[in-house]
């Protein structure tokens, strides 16, 4: 806020209205101000704050929606959107928040694509799809589909 701007060069002998005229503002607001420096906004948001530390403090589980549903016992009404802002801004966050960036990126693929992803084909036995999925046991790995692979051969189906 350049209010403060305005009190100081005043002190020094520039004329409020000049000042004020230099910064694109009224000398009415310059006056509001001066005369009330803590706006109605400002003292509410420091009681809603006060309010929800101490409901903070009380259960730190609680994020702003129970906050939010708390204050009408302490006598303050606000809106959800206000009471997240504002806790949000003091940093009052409940200890059980959701994880984000659980997901992890996908590495290179395992194997070339060798029908460069046209899965149909005109005659039998052209392409083959397959889903190979790798368990480890014991510190080697067994492909499942190699291993039903070798089952299938050795059936006497």
């Amino acid at each position: 806020m350049m209010y403060p701007l305005v009190l100081d060069l005043a002190a020094d002998g520039v004329p409020v209205t000049v000042t004020c005229r230099v910064l694109s503002f009224s000398t009415q607001g310059f006056y509001k101000w001066k005369k009330d420096t803590v706006t109605q906004r400002d003292w509410d948001d420091d009681h809603l704050i006060n309010a929800a530390r101490t409901i903070h403090a009380d259960d730190p589980a609680f994020g702003y929606r129970f906050i939010a549903d708390e204050l009408p016992d302490h006598g303050i009404t606000a809106g959800e959107n206000r009471v997240a802002r504002l806790c949000s801004q003091e940093r009052l966050w409940s200890v059980f928040s959701k994880k984000r960036g659980l997901t992890t990126k996908s590495g290179p693929p395992v194997h070339d694509d060798l029908v460069d992803r046209q899965f149909t084909a005109q005659r039998p036995n052209q392409v083959w799809l397959t889903d190979i999925t790798e368990h480890e046991q014991d510190r080697r790995v067994l492909d499942r589909l190699a291993h039903e692979g070798l089952a299938r051969s050795q059936s006497t189906r």
